[in-house]
């Protein structure tokens, strides 16, 4: 008995939608993908909460500290990357004309706060332009907490060791924060 047209005709158009989805979500441009979708989504809801820190929040080694610590903050401090510093330090910090930021050697950085210091004031002489009229003093932060999660994280393709610094991680620095003081993001 054969196979009815109609039956032929829906395995057919399953097979050229399912084709097309694939690849449209899988194979176009970065962030169509449902997890890049929601992480987008996700940032957006997070700068609404940015409004519940004072503007005039402390741009030191405890605040850091404290929205490395929290995935959400870290997820808006990645979308932040991803918009102003991922055309020259690449794709989750490998390096491209910026420096790597994912292995153990830093230029300018010795502390959590230096972060901090570059990228509210540039450095190279402006190849690192200064971005304290282009984020809000929150966001230098949280994108500086990001910055620092991204050691040891080892991606492909990375860029060789540039700085001279050598930090072989920030627990010293952590250290160094009293135990409330980490506590101060809420979730």
């Amino acid at each position: 008995m054969p196979v009815p047209k109609w039956w032929t005709r829906s395995v057919l158009a399953s097979a050229l939608f399912g084709l097309s989805y694939l690849t449209f979500y899988y194979t176009g441009a970065e962030g169509r993908d449902m997890v890049s979708q929601y992480q987008q989504k996700d940032a957006a809801l997070t700068k609404a909460l940015l409004g519940s820190y004072p503007i005039d929040m402390p741009q030191d080694r405890a605040n850091i500290a404290a929205f490395m610590g929290d995935e959400k903050w870290r997820n808006y401090g990645a979308s932040l990357f991803k918009i102003k510093c991922q055309s020259c330090h690449g794709v989750g910090g490998a390096g491209l004309v910026g420096p790597n930021l994912t292995d153990n050697r830093w230029k300018n950085i010795a502390h959590l706060e230096d972060i901090v210091k570059i990228l509210n004031n540039g450095a190279g002489n402006n190849a690192m332009p200064a971005w304290k009229e282009q984020l809000d003093p929150r966001e230098i932060v949280i994108v500086a907490a990001y910055v620092a999660s991204l050691m040891g994280t080892d991606p492909p393709n990375a860029k060789g060791p540039d700085g001279a610094n050598v930090i072989e991680n920030w627990n010293a620095d952590l250290a160094e924060i009293p135990a409330a003081a980490t506590n101060a993001v809420g979730t």
